[in-house]
């Protein structure tokens, strides 16, 4: 069974009707429950538990301790192109937008990497768009071998690939997979992207298991903030989250909280997220898969990521630009969308460590693969 299977068995009106029919009740019982199951779930993400969010703070804040201890892992995206073939109507790269477009070359991306490098970074997110004839698999594995001897860990946030795809990017060195499915709402999907490949619902659904298939040792999901229904995008992602961490157990599983942003294209998001909902949704997560990493990017303000970060928080990125060679170039292309906390990695991390974090710059090596001779 996939998650396919599962998503297909709700009906999201009716999930949206139970979820704001839980009870103050409800929600007291999915606070003393060791393991939330759907039901425990949805009474967490509903009005009703809004009143209990200092409660929900609290234990999500004891889950991470006992899981994660007080460590912070620090990331840096990396964009090798803001070329795509997609329509999206939410996103900076939109293939109607006329913009500016680049694809780095090997040296470029490289002359990326030694800047992210040289701030201390070695876990990075490489990022593109979708444009089949300027970016392959082939140039993605080429890219990842070139920048392969400045980060111990290497993470991809692309286009969807087939599970050999996955398997070439391993292969390669790649060693994890972030893939939102933007929306879960079926309808609204096809609303939101008019025409390119990304359209087809159900392949980007799939994506996590077929990577997980191919051995990624992390895999990361999450819902676009801004675009549905915040409580059934939430119900449907905590499904999600719990389904891979069942399936794909050799994979550390992790959920992501990216809101709208202002982007080129100027997009409205119809259905904004508060940031008391924001905080609702990252205790929910904690509470629901106490073993997922919880990322917080830099789209949020550095004023709300310092308050979010005790609520289950085990991932940061800093100092990010969203746009291809904007670490060492000063001449910027489009970015993606406009990030919000601005701070270098340097004052992020002392940030972490005024907080009491241990702020982690490599947790993982390619050497941990092979076994003493």
């Amino acid at each position: 069974m996939s998650f396919l299977d599962i998503i297909n068995q709700y009906d999201p009106q009716q999930v949206l009707a139970e979820i704001e029919a839980c009870t103050s009740a409800d929600v007291e019982r999915a606070l003393n429950s060791d393991r939330l199951g759907p039901k425990g779930l949805q009474a967490l993400l509903s009005p009703a538990a809004e009143p209990f969010l200092e409660q929900m703070a609290q234990k999500a804040h004891a889950i991470t301790q006992r899981r994660f201890g007080k460590t912070i892992l620090l990331y840096a995206p990396l964009y090798v192109s803001n070329e795509c073939t997609n329509g999206c109507v939410y996103c900076g790269f939109n293939a109607t937008n006329k913009v500016p477009r680049k694809t780095l070359s090997l040296d470029e991306v490289e002359q990326e990497a030694r800047a992210i490098h040289a701030q201390g970074f070695r876990h990075i997110l490489l990022v593109t768009g979708e444009s089949p004839k300027k970016v392959d698999n082939a140039y993605l594995a080429a890219v990842a071998e070139r920048i392969k001897p400045y980060f111990s860990s290497i993470s991809i946030e692309v286009y969807p690939m087939e599970t050999k795809g996955y398997q070439q990017m391993v292969a390669a060195g790649v060693d994890g997979l972030t893939i939102y499915q933007e929306t879960y709402n079926r309808e609204l999907y096809a609303e939101l992207h008019p025409f390119g490949q990304k359209r087809d619902y159900d392949f980007r659904l799939l994506t996590p298991e077929r990577g997980g298939a191919a051995g990624l040792r992390r895999i990361g999901i999450g819902f676009l903030q801004g675009l549905g229904n915040f409580r059934t995008e939430a119900f449907f992602t905590g499904l999600h989250a719990l389904f891979l961490a069942k399936h794909f157990w050799r994979s550390l599983i992790s959920v992501s909280f990216p809101r709208m942003r202002p982007a080129e294209g100027c997009f409205q998001p119809p259905n904004p997220v508060t940031d008391p909902q924001l905080a609702q949704l990252i205790c929910t997560m904690r509470l629901l898969v106490h073993d997922a990493g919880l990322v917080l990017s830099t789209r949020e303000s550095a004023v709300l990521r310092d308050h979010l970060l005790p609520l289950g928080i085990t991932q940061i990125s800093a100092g990010s630009c969203t746009s291809p060679g904007g670490y060492s170039e000063t001449e910027k292309s489009t970015e993606q969308f406009v990030i919000d906390d601005d701070r270098t990695p340097a004052e992020v991390e002392q940030m972490l460590r005024n907080k009491g974090y241990d702020p982690v710059w490599k947790d993982w090596d390619e050497a941990f693969l092979h076994k003493a001779g």
